[in-house]
């Protein structure tokens, strides 16, 4: 690599290094983007299959009640009007996702909102649960012990790889229960997914920035240190201090695509599977994240994505954050460690601040930086 002097070596070319990125080039920032992997744009990376937009890493749709973000990133690519409704399935019953009157109806033959709440209320009382200590007992006092049995017990179980007794009920606190028939799965105020998928709205906020790809920061650390006068490190923290203080936790995932010969399978982009005895929590069908593509949902193809949680190993893809308690002060230590041995590194991301992001906040925390960094205003 050409030893040039750079204002920011950006590690990681997901949505948040491409974010600033963007907004540092903005401000006649000079910067390098580096990502180990064979592709621009992390985990919301796409493939053109047979016309199909394939999202390679897991579904992601946008949504935000953020106006300065929509703003921002409609500046680069089309939005469709994608509506996330999502189905689940359990033991051949299929119910309405998030929880609405279509879900009561379906699991009681109920169809008042008063006959619903009559008997989530009855549940709840008998349940006796005043101060939810668990996940289990959360998910009980928001929505009764019927619902949690069906479509919340084993696909969570699946997704964390532990009973929901052990799970923090914090992971279910924002679980949206409605006394209407509104099927949208998310409550915000601008929803969509870019048309052709999300490699333009990469590719426009990159432009122009030099990227390099097949490129990890750990194993080029001492080629890279000195290019630039400061680092944005969106992978693992643990990982850059060597594990020095302990590993932290994550969940990963396993996809398994398949290209099917028939133009329908599910009739969905995304059906969930609870029931503890099936392996995987869900099939997507890519297909339905683009119905105004013709061509696609005409194809005579489809694929789908069966995917199925997994431990964490190394080698493996760190997807969730285990924030419970033993996880959160490890992630101090390594942001007090950080702040004592490479004060001009800033960890940030998923991965860099051990936290889950929605697509929405990952921008924000980009524009927060950016503005904290150089005093970036959109």
């Amino acid at each position: 690599m050409e030893q040039r002097k750079y204002d920011y070596l950006i590690v990681g070319a997901g949505l948040f290094g491409a974010t600033f990125a963007y907004m540092a080039k903005q401000q006649g920032k000079r910067c390098i983007v580096i990502d180990k992997r064979p592709h621009l744009g992390g985990n919301v990376y796409c493939d053109n299959l047979g016309g199909i937009t394939v999202h390679k890493y897991g579904p992601h749709i946008f949504h935000t009640s953020n106006k300065e973000v929509w703003n921002f990133v409609n500046k680069f690519v089309v939005f469709n009007q994608f509506t996330l409704n999502t189905i689940a399935t359990y033991k051949e019953k299929l119910y309405n996702l998030p929880f609405n009157m279509h879900t009561f109806h379906q699991m009681w033959d109920v169809t008042k909102p008063e006959e619903a709440f009559a008997i989530i209320e009855q549940q709840r009382r008998e349940a006796t649960i005043e101060n939810p200590r668990n996940l289990e007992e959360q998910a009980i006092s928001l929505v009764g012990r019927d619902v949690y049995e069906t479509l919340i017990k084993g696909y969570t179980e699946k997704q964390w790889g532990r009973p929901c007794r052990e799970l923090p009920a914090d992971i279910i606190k924002r679980l949206p229960v409605r006394f209407s028939f509104n099927n949208n799965y998310f409550n915000d105020r601008f929803q969509g997914i870019p048309e052709g998928g999300y490699n333009a709205l990469i590719g426009g906020l990159l432009e122009g920035t030099e990227c390099l790809t097949y490129c990890n920061y750990i194993d080029n650390r001492s080629e890279l240190e000195g290019i630039a006068d400061e680092i944005i490190y969106t992978g693992p923290i643990d990982e850059f201090f060597d594990y020095r203080l302990g590993r932290l936790e994550y969940r990963s995932l396993r996809f398994e695509q398949e290209d099917l010969p028939i133009c329908n399978f599910q009739g969905n982009a995304i059906v969930n599977y609870t029931s503890a005895e099936v392996p995987y929590t869900r099939i997507v069908e890519h297909k339905w994240f683009d119905t105004y593509n013709a061509a696609a949902i005409n194809a005579p193809h489809t694929i789908i994505t069966r995917e199925y949680p997994q431990d964490f190993t190394p080698g493996a893809e760190p997807y969730y954050p285990i924030n419970d308690e033993r996880n959160t002060v490890l992630h101090k230590d390594y942001l007090a460690l950080a702040k004592k041995e490479v004060p001009d590194i800033a960890f940030a991301g998923r991965l860099g601040a051990y936290k889950y992001f929605d697509m929405d906040k990952t921008i924000a925390e980009a524009m927060t930086l950016a503005n904290r960094e150089y005093g970036y205003k959109a």
